[in-house]
């Protein structure tokens, strides 16, 4: 049915009324986009809630965000996820010592500025030299006689009754078990931390000779036994190694970089007392093989020496340790002593801790009085990188100490590695 035609009084009225309509239309959709919006906003505060990656993080730990910025650790996601927080504490310990060497144990975190590759951090976790330690005790047996046993015995109790209350110890040890395999050595974790001192104490009487020094290992199993859970708050960034050694491994499946890497991941200082066995190992060296009490060096000490010092001789050269003559023999040991002597100094460096050495196991027990001493004027620094990538790469780290007179030093961890995603 055709529709009534258009009038001018009708077209008139129409347009007299699109403005009215057009207002109105306009009103509605912005009370409906308000509406929404403000629904929007309420089911996300319902359904999305931060998560917190790393665990539980106090105030005294995570340092408060600029302003402009995500909170620490944080990164932005995809639209429709969440902001995830993580709370990476980096541990730096550091012990000062005045201009004669004498270490200073009064100071607080504002006496301290730390720099990671150059760019200034904020301290957010401190702790003074009072603060508890944890310790992991590892004690080289290899080669010891009964009598050599009784000194290392002796002098790791006189260690423990240096500490104080509430210092917590673990004791690891080689043994050489009947029918173990192969006759290979292994390591014990004789004890795990504790403060009894009466367990301690049982530990030691347990430790036996070694047929072999199975040392990479060991500081392998420290850091996946003995450190394996994350410390507690109040000894933070104060843990450490001693271990008592000559550092030349015999036995371990795994090397020294892969040991160094573990252990540096704990964020442990390293102390090491280093005991002066060459030349009794050098004279015995020497000896027939066919004599009673000759040493040998070990398949393993053998391909390191070629892998570090000749990797173009062939492996099968140093196969047969009783076909060598002396004077290659004695070479041989006198270059794997130095090695390990680097690799201690260089851990022991890097991880802000530091070498002592004892002439023999009877100069042990001085030597463990002076870790001892050590380890109680040592603070503990912590910092959150404002460095956000997880790249695997080695950041250093400098620690400067003002206002504590004229010429103090501080020696602290030199550095770590990121970590990688």
């Amino acid at each position: 049915m055709p529709k009534n035609p258009a009038t001018p009084e009708r077209i008139n009225a129409e347009r007299r009324l699109l403005p009215l309509a057009a207002a109105i239309a306009l009103a509605l959709l912005g009370a409906l986009a308000v509406t929404s919006a403000q629904e929007t906003q309420q089911d996300n505060q319902k359904q999305q809630r931060p998560r917190r990656v790393g665990g539980t993080a106090t105030p005294a730990q995570t340092p408060p965000p600029p302003s402009s910025e995500l909170p620490a650790g944080g990164e932005e996601v995809d639209e429709g996820d969440v902001v995830r927080v993580e709370t990476q504490l980096v541990s730096v310990p550091a012990v000062v010592t005045d201009k004669t060497g004498r270490p200073l144990s009064n100071l607080r975190a504002e006496n301290f500025v730390l720099y990671e590759d150059g760019r200034p951090q904020q301290i957010s976790n401190f702790a003074t030299t009072e603060a508890p330690f944890e310790i992991a005790l590892l004690l080289d047996t290899s080669g010891s006689t009964r009598a050599d046993i009784g000194l290392i015995r002796r002098a790791a109790r006189s260690f423990l009754d240096g500490l104080r209350p509430g210092d917590r110890v673990a004791i690891v040890a080689f043994n050489s078990p009947d029918g173990g395999p192969r006759g290979l050595p292994t390591v014990e974790l004789l004890a795990g931390l504790t403060e009894d001192r009466d367990v301690l104490q049982e530990a030691l009487e347990n430790i036996g000779a070694s047929n072999g020094t199975p040392y990479y290992d060991a500081l392998r199993l420290v850091a996946a036994e003995v450190f394996r859970e994350s410390p507690r708050d109040e000894v933070r960034g104060r843990r450490a190694v001693v271990a008592l050694t000559d550092g030349v491994d015999s036995a371990s499946e795994g090397d020294f970089a892969e040991a160094r890497s573990r252990i540096q991941m704990t964020n442990v200082a390293c102390y090491f007392i280093q005991v002066n066995t060459e030349e009794f190992v050098e004279d015995r060296l020497l000896r027939d093989c066919q004599e009673f009490g000759t040493l040998r060096l070990s398949r393993a000490q053998l391909e390191r020496y070629r892998r570090i010092f000749v990797p173009r001789a062939e492996a099968g050269t140093f196969s047969d340790f009783c076909q060598m003559g002396p004077f290659e023999r004695m070479h041989i040991s006198r270059s794997l002593y130095d090695l390990a002597r680097r690799e201690m100094n260089d851990l022991a460096r890097a991880s802000g801790g530091k070498t002592f050495v004892a002439a023999s196991l009877r100069d042990a027990r001085a030597a463990f009085a002076q870790v001892a001493a050590e380890i109680g004027t040592q603070y503990s620094l912590g910092y959150y990188s404002t460095n956000k990538a997880h790249d695997g790469r080695f950041r250093a780290i400098r620690v400067e100490v003002r206002g504590a007179g004229t010429g103090a030093q501080v020696r602290a961890r030199e550095g770590y590695y990121a970590p990688k995603s």
